[in-house]
């Protein structure tokens, strides 16, 4: 009897195992999801780097901006923007929006556009920065209930 039940386990697996091949027909599994560029030819750094790197990056520029002064187009986040942004959004973030598909996909919180702009600018307008899911209220409210139960925040 158990003998019966391991054989139909290992023609099921079998069988799922001939149906994954046959759907897939030699083409390589997705790595995460695909992402589209709308402006530009090419990215500033190659795609391979930039999904690892891309947060040192990021940080990197921001010391050199903030700290330090010195502003410049190629790895800015304005720049990131302008050429990963949908033009049907007008934003990088949303269900299928550059950053936040590939950050929901891998797990991970961003919290950039809390402060900076999810959206190129128009007319040389820069929008408002977004605020995803209140967290700006979110951190007011914390802030007050800290203040009221004598925490200091």
């Amino acid at each position: 009897m158990v003998f019966g039940g391991m054989a139909v386990v290992a023609a099921s697996m079998l069988a799922i195992s001939a149906t994954l091949a046959a759907g897939t027909s030699g083409t390589k599994p997705a790595l995460g999801p695909t992402v589209k560029t709308y402006k530009g030819d090419k990215c500033v750094e190659d795609t391979e780097y930039m999904r690892r790197n891309h947060m040192k990056v990021i940080l990197h520029q921001r010391d050199e901006t903030v700290h330090k002064g010195i502003r410049t187009e190629k790895h800015s986040l304005k720049n990131c923007i302008d050429c990963h942004a949908d033009p049907k959004t007008n934003s990088v973030l949303g269900k299928d929006g550059f950053c936040e598909s590939c950050h929901v996909y891998t797990s991970v919180s961003i919290d950039c556009f809390s402060c900076h702009s999810a959206a190129p600018e128009k007319n040389g307008q820069p929008p408002k920065a977004a605020d995803p899911a209140g967290q700006t209220e979110k951190m007011r409210i914390s802030a007050v209930m800290s203040t009221v139960s004598g925490n200091q925040p």
